[in-house]
């Protein structure tokens, strides 16, 4: 009698989610440019002007985005958005930072043995303390540096594991400013995709 694994169908489900969950947040992104550029047509008023404002927004932002626990947010596509209008490197660097201190939420969490973790996410994060275990905090600058990962887990781990919190806001936001800059990157060519008639 035969037993098929069901892991590889798991995988491809797995990957076939992340893969709608991209396409959802690019599109989600391109439809707040979009109405951001319609919104200063029709008003008659240049949004750059007002970029201050919206660096402290994409920052507030992001930090409630990693902030909730394994509840997806569209932070990412506001960073997109945000740098389709504003200056890219600044959007980063308010991404990033505000981004890699709201993930202090879970590493607290893991910190006060919090058990918030279903068995959906129990081998991730198993694997993730075996790799904060095998590479300290390389783990959570490599983790940090790829965008549409759980980093929730790693957070949860690192508390768990009594990692330094300075240590692990250094390690996090060392991976997520870079991140910031590859996502600010797609965010100011995403309007010459989708609708260069306006350029």
């Amino acid at each position: 009698m035969n037993i098929e694994n069901p892991q590889p169908a798991g995988k491809k489900i797995k990957w076939l989610e992340e893969g709608l969950l991209l396409v959802g947040m690019l599109a989600l992104s391109a439809g707040i440019a979009f109405m951001l550029y319609q919104f200063q047509d029709f008003f008659r008023f240049s949004l750059r002007s007002y970029g201050y404002l919206a660096y402290i927004l994409v920052f507030v932002v992001s930090l409630l985005s990693s902030a909730t626990i394994f509840i997806p947010t569209p932070g990412i596509a506001f960073t997109l958005a945000a740098a389709a209008i504003w200056d890219p490197a600044l959007v980063a660097l308010a991404a990033g930072s505000g981004d890699a201190l709201g993930e202090m939420t879970a590493y607290w969490a893991g910190y006060v043995g919090e058990r918030i973790i279903v068995d959906e996410h129990m081998p991730a994060y198993q694997k993730a303390v075996a790799w904060m275990n095998r590479y300290g905090t390389w783990a959570i600058f490599g983790v940090a540096l790829v965008p549409i990962v759980l980093f929730d887990l790693v957070g949860l781990a690192a508390g768990a594991l009594k990692i330094r919190w300075w240590k692990f806001l250094l390690a996090a936001w060392c991976g997520k400013v870079p991140r910031a800059f590859l996502v600010c990157y797609i965010g100011h060519q995403l309007p010459l995709l989708v609708f260069p008639w306006h350029f």
